[in-house]
């Protein structure tokens, strides 16, 4: 008995790409006209969607940016504010440099 490729159990369905919900539904920060930072220029999201997106993804484990320079060494915030900016030295595009700006990782 010959199947055909049609009616195979064991063939995948591709399923098109899912758009980042991050990016498609805007909650980012404003632009402000001093330091150019937002959804144009990379800014990062806000809390409030941050606080979205967790209610669209349950178990998301995203968080808001460490943005205080001056986060004490050694705690939590300080670690992973390190860390993002050891992983982000090579961003060199303008969104790049804002949420670098916004991370403070000029302390680094």
């Amino acid at each position: 008995m010959a199947y055909s490729q049609a009616s195979s159990p064991f063939l995948k369905k591709e399923k098109p790409p899912a758009p980042s919900k991050k990016k498609s539904l805007g909650y980012y920060n404003a632009v402000k006209s001093k330091n150019k930072e937002g959804a144009a220029a990379g800014g990062g999201m806000t809390q409030a969607g941050v606080d979205k997106y967790k209610r669209d993804n349950p178990g998301s484990k995203l968080k808001k940016a460490v943005t205080n320079c001056k986060a004490k060494v050694g705690t939590k915030p300080y670690k992973r504010q390190k860390a993002f900016c050891s992983r982000s030295k090579s961003w060199d595009g303008e969104r790049g440099k804002a949420a670098r700006r916004r991370w403070c990782c000029s302390r680094f």
